[in-house]
């Protein structure tokens, strides 16, 4: 397990990551419950949490899709990627029962929420109404 974890934090690491602004990623995959508290809870921007798993098929068509709308959105909203067999105690605590699950928070607090593949145009405007644009 740690092993896999540093693994994951070296091919997650800076310049890895999709969807780069002036060199800061638009999205980052959470490394364990400090990381997330630190990067999604406390951070001042809004954050999508993308509740996913690797043999998830549907996670694995929404969450390229999801990346691509959230790096649109020029740094207003970064992305916060979470492997739920790698994190159960976040999909615990954030009562997650399916993947893909999607949390839009701000200010620590969840804002929003949707479970399953939505096209672009419902992405946009669930990270529109997130952004307050």
């Amino acid at each position: 397990m740690a092993q896999r974890l540093a693994l994951r934090r070296l091919l997650a690491g800076p310049g890895r990551a999709l969807g780069t602004s002036a060199g800061r990623p638009s999205a980052f995959n959470v490394q364990d419950g400090g990381d997330f508290q630190e990067r999604v809870v406390n951070s001042a921007k809004p954050v999508v949490v993308d509740f996913h798993a690797q043999w998830c098929g549907p996670c694995k068509i929404l969450g390229p899709r999801l990346e691509k709308m959230v790096a649109k959105q020029e740094g207003k909203v970064v992305m916060a990627k979470v492997d739920i067999d790698d994190h159960t105690d976040l999909a615990i605590e954030y009562e997650v029962s399916a993947v893909p699950t999607v949390l839009a928070m701000k200010n620590g607090d969840v804002v929003d929420k949707f479970v399953g593949i939505k096209d672009e145009d419902q992405l946009e405007a669930f990270l529109k109404k997130l952004i307050g644009a």
